[in-house]
């Protein structure tokens, strides 16, 4: 069970940040150029759900594992770490309806309120990116909590 565990640990963490990664590093900017700032970010606000919820996912196996994991030391910041996550992600979710509400729905480049859609898409970015370091962080405790062996009693 262990290695299954594990095994899903890893396709979780591989489709939820990795994903992240590759989306925002190659499909924004090429979609970009390709259709436009505009138009790709109309494809994005649809994404972004369907990303939030495979990371709803992702940490419902991640804290499978950590309760199946023995070593306190690790398992102390590997749920640090799934918190950050957590929360950043029900902070996504509360936050995407709204910055999504600014933008008219029409094929036009109209946005109601600039200046403040523009504000509270930067901290969803910010939201987002600080999600993202803590699932690196998450990634290298999790390795170490794995390699940890149980001490032998004498």
């Amino acid at each position: 069970m262990q290695l299954v565990r594990r095994f899903l640990v890893i396709q979780a963490l591989l489709l939820w940040q990795g994903g992240f990664l590759f989306y925002a590093a190659v499909v924004i900017p090429i979609g970009s150029d390709v259709l436009g700032s505009w138009a790709q970010g109309t494809v994005t606000r649809h994404v972004t759900d369907r990303m939030n919820l495979i990371g709803a996912l992702a940490l419902l196996i991640l804290a499978w594992d950590q309760w199946a994991n023995a070593d306190p030391g690790c398992r102390r910041w590997r749920w640090v770490l799934w918190a950050v996550m957590a929360i950043g992600l029900g902070g996504l979710a509360v936050m995407h309806p709204p910055i999504a509400a600014f933008v008219d729905g029409s094929a036009t480049e109209a946005v109601k309120d600039y200046q403040t859609f523009y504000l509270w898409h930067r901290v969803y970015l910010c939201v987002a990116t600080a999600q993202w370091v803590a699932g690196l962080a998450y990634v290298a405790v999790t390795l170490r909590a794995w390699t940890v062996r149980p001490a032998i009693a004498t």
